[in-house]
C-alpha cells in the first residue's frame, strides 16, 4: 500500500555537513587567533592606545549619576533573581514531597507506565488515602466520560430518513476488516468510529453516501493518529472506485467543518489500557477484551453506554469467559468505578453478541479474531452462565 510522504522525515534534504564544518574551523580559527592577539597587550599598549587617539567623545564615558543609576539597577536585579530562585527552590520541594507521598505515578512510558495501586493489599478497615495523581487522573476520567456521552445521542438514526441501524453495522464491519488490511493503530480505528457516530448525529446522510462517510471518517482518523497515511486513491481503490478523488475531498471539507475540527476525543480504547492495567491483564485477556468492544462498536444499542462502562463490561465479560467464574476485584472496581451489578446489564449483551458472532452475516470482527495475530480470541467460549436470572 502507498503511503503519503508529507509524514516520511526521509524526504526532507539533510544540511550540508560541509558548510557546518568549515564554519566550526573558522570559528576555532578566530578564538586561536583572537587569543594570541590578546597575549601580546599589555597595560602600556592599553595607556597609549587612549592617549594617542585623540578623538574621544566624552558623551560617551559614563558620568558618575549614571554610574550610581546602573549600579542600584543591577543590585535590584539581583534580589530579584534571588527571589525567583528561592520560590524555584520551595516548588522542587514541595514536587518531591508531593512525589513520594503518592502512590501512583506517570512516568514518561504513557499509560503503560501507570503504577496501579492494589486495594485488596490495604484491607477492608484501612482508609485508602487517595493520591494527588490518582485524584487528578480519576476527575480527567470522569469529565472525559461526561463529554463522550454527550457527543452522541443514542437515538440519532431516528433523524435518518435513509440509513438504519442495520447500514450502519454493515459500514462499521467493512470498516474493521479495512483497518485490519490496512495494518492500521488501534487508535484508528476507535477514532473512526466516533467520527462517524457525532458526523451522522448532526447531518442527514443518503444510503449512496454512507460508505464515502466511512471512507473519510477513517482518512480523518488516519491523519490524526498514523505516522504514514493511506493516500486517498487508496480509499478510493478499496471502494471499487464508486467515488473519484474529489468526492473524498469534498466529504473532508463536510466532515471537519460540521464537526468542526473536534478530533481530540477520549474513545474507549483510551479506557480500555488502564482498566487492563488495574486487571493486571495477561494477552489472553487483553485479546478476547478487545475482540468483545468490536463487537459492541458494530452493534447501535450499545450507545447508550458510556465508554468507561462498556470498557468496564468487556473485561469483566472476558474474565467470566477465561476463567469460567465471576472475577471482578476489588482494585478493578474501586478504579474503574463500577460495581459488579452495574455491568451484568451490559455484559448480559456482549455474551449475547459473542455467541452469535461466528454465525451472524457480519463475520469481520470474528475472522479478524480468528487468526493467530490475535490469539484466536474468537474461539474462546463464551460465558452463557452469565445469562441465567
Amino acid at each position: 500500500m502507498r503511503r503519503s510522504k508529507e509524514n516520511n522525515p526521509g524526504s526532507i534534504a539533510a544540511p550540508n555537513d560541509g558548510l557546518r564544518m568549515g564554519g566550526a574551523k573558522m570559528v576555532k580559527d578566530m578564538e586561536q587567533n583572537q587569543r594570541r592577539a590578546l597575549s601580546s597587550i599589555n597595560q602600556n599598549i592599553i595607556g597609549a592606545s587612549l592617549h594617542h587617539s585623540g578623538v574621544v567623545n566624552k558623551r560617551e564615558l559614563p558620568g558618575k549619576d549614571e554610574f550610581c543609576n546602573k549600579k542600584s539597577a543591577l543590585e535590584q536585579r539581583s534580589d530579584t533573581r534571588s527571589l525567583a530562585v528561592q520560590r524555584v527552590s520551595n516548588q522542587h520541594h514541595f514536587l518531591e514531597d508531593a512525589k513520594n507521598q503518592s502512590e501512583l505515578t506517570v512516568k514518561p512510558g504513557g499509560l503503560d507506565d501507570f503504577e496501579i495501586v492494589d486495594v485488596e493489599q490495604c484491607g477492608e478497615g484501612n482508609d485508602v488515602t487517595l493520591p494527588m495523581f490518582v485524584k487528578h487522573t480519576e476527575a480527567v476520567l470522569d469529565e472525559t466520560d461526561e463529554m463522550v456521552s454527550s457527543c452522541v445521542s443514542p437515538n440519532y438514526m431516528d433523524r435518518q430518513f435513509d440509513i438504519n441501524e442495520k447500514m450502519r453495522a454493515i459500514l462499521i464491519d467493512w470498516l474493521i476488516e479495512v483497518h485490519y488490511k490496512f495494518d492500521l493503530m488501534e487508535e484508528t480505528l476507535f477514532l473512526t468510529i466516533n467520527l462517524i457516530d457525532r458526523f451522522l448525529e448532526r447531518c442527514t446522510v443518503i444510503r449512496k453516501k454512507l460508505q464515502l462517510v466511512g471512507m473519510t471518517a477513517m482518512l480523518l482518523a488516519c491523519k490524526y493518529e498514523e505516522v504514514s497515511v493511506p493516500i486517498v486513491e487508496d480509499f478510493v481503490l478499496i471502494s471499487d472506485k464508486a467515488y473519484t478523488r474529489k468526492d473524498v475531498l469534498d466529504m473532508e471539507k463536510l466532515m471537519v467543518n460540521t464537526l468542526q475540527f473536534h478530533m481530540s476525543v477520549p474513545t474507549p480504547y483510551v479506557f480500555m489500557r488502564r482498566f487492563l492495567k488495574a486487571a493486571q491483564s495477561e494477552k489472553k485477556l487483553e485479546f478476547l477484551s478487545f475482540f468483545l468492544i468490536e463487537l459492541c462498536m458494530v452493534e447501535y444499542e450499545m450507545l447508550k453506554f458510556q465508554p468507561s462502562l462498556l470498557v468496564a463490561a468487556a473485561i469483566y465479560t472476558a474474565q467470566c469467559s477465561l476463567f469460567r467464574f465471576k472475577n471482578w476485584t476489588k482494585t478493578s472496581e474501586w478504579h474503574t468505578k463500577y460495581t459488579e451489578d452495574q455491568l451484568l446489564e451490559c455484559s448480559k449483551l456482549m455474551v449475547t453478541y459473542h455467541q452469535k458472532a461466528g454465525s451472524g452475516k457480519l463475520k469481520g470482527v470474528h475472522r479478524k479474531y480468528s487468526s493467530y495475530k490475535f490469539g484466536y480470541a474468537a474461539k474462546t467460549e463464551p460465558a452463557l452462565f452469565l445469562l441465567d436470572p
